[in-house]
């Protein structure tokens, strides 16, 4: 297959992350390899991280003839990753959260809402329970919590009571028996399809999104040689914010941007995927 995403923020990833001949980097979230492919063509060395397997073998033609080692592996285990590879520190590292244009378009993946799928929702399609898991099986109350807490969801209670009433007939399958449930519950509010928020809620859950990112923030200060740098992309509030409070500890990192870099009005004409994106960086102590 050939590869659809298109990497967000490049020009504003190159200039504030600078990667320099000789040095070793990180892509800790390789998807189809276009932010790995800019920073290989600066940089000496990349170590490139995706729990997809699916997405490493999508990213391994792009990456062809250039210094990058591609590993399957979470970005919450870096740290080991590294000692597994007798490196010590790196110069920089990169984490771009958000999901690679042809992991959306799988509906075998269950990610989107936009074609039929399995409900499924696992970034590493080997290990985990399901969304359907979590539907199918969470008390109205943990329904609701979940879903309000990651997805922000004002009107949780009501689409986990329905969730909960529906399955009593039978099981929930498919990502368009979820959305409808929930269109038919969750009046549109502008633009917005009303499943959208319970699906990034059941995302962020099947796959520990928020932890594994606490967990790298944490790790990061280890990892990260004094000078070096680290920036993170992130595409909803609840990622920002973690990333915003990890770069303001003084006693580690200098930011280096004091506000997160957006895409350009010309990129997000022409990728419109990019228009959520918020960059941020930081120098380490």
């Amino acid at each position: 297959m050939t590869p659809t995403h298109v990497s967000v923020l490049p020009a504003e990833v190159l200039r504030l992350l600078d990667p320099q001949p000789g040095e070793t980097w990180v892509d800790a979230t390789v998807g189809a390899g276009g932010h790995a492919r800019l920073l290989a063509q600066k940089a000496g060395r990349v170590i490139g991280l995706d729990q997809d397997p699916g997405m490493l073998a999508l990213a391994r033609p792009a990456l062809d003839g250039l210094p990058v080692t591609l590993v399957h592996a979470n970005f919450d285990q870096l740290p080991d990753v590294l000692a597994n590879l007798g490196i010590a520190a790196v110069d920089g590292v990169l984490a771009d959260l958000g999901f690679c244009s042809d992991q959306l378009a799988d509906a075998a993946r269950g990610l989107s809402f936009r074609e039929d799928g399995p409900l499924d929702m696992r970034l590493d399609p080997t290990a985990g329970a399901t969304a359907a898991d979590i539907v199918n099986t969470f008390g109205e109350q943990a329904l609701a919590d979940t879903i309000f807490e990651f997805g922000e969801e004002r009107k949780s209670r009501w689409v986990a009571k329905r969730i909960v009433e529906r399955r009593r007939e039978r099981r929930f399958e498919t990502t368009a028996e979820l959305a409808d449930l929930v269109r038919r519950t969750v009046p549109r509010s502008g633009g917005i399809d009303p499943a959208t928020r319970v699906f990034q809620a059941l995302r962020i859950a099947v796959n520990d999104e928020l932890g594994s990112l606490d967990r790298l923030l944490a790790a990061l200060p280890a990892v990260v040689r004094p000078g070096g740098r680290a920036g993170v992309i992130s595409f909803h509030s609840l990622e920002d914010r973690r990333v915003k409070h990890a770069f303001r500890d003084r006693d580690v990192w200098d930011a280096r941007t004091k506000k997160p870099v957006e895409a350009s009005d010309s990129e997000a004409a022409a990728n419109p995927r990019s228009r959520s994106a918020k960059l941020r960086v930081a120098v380490r102590r």
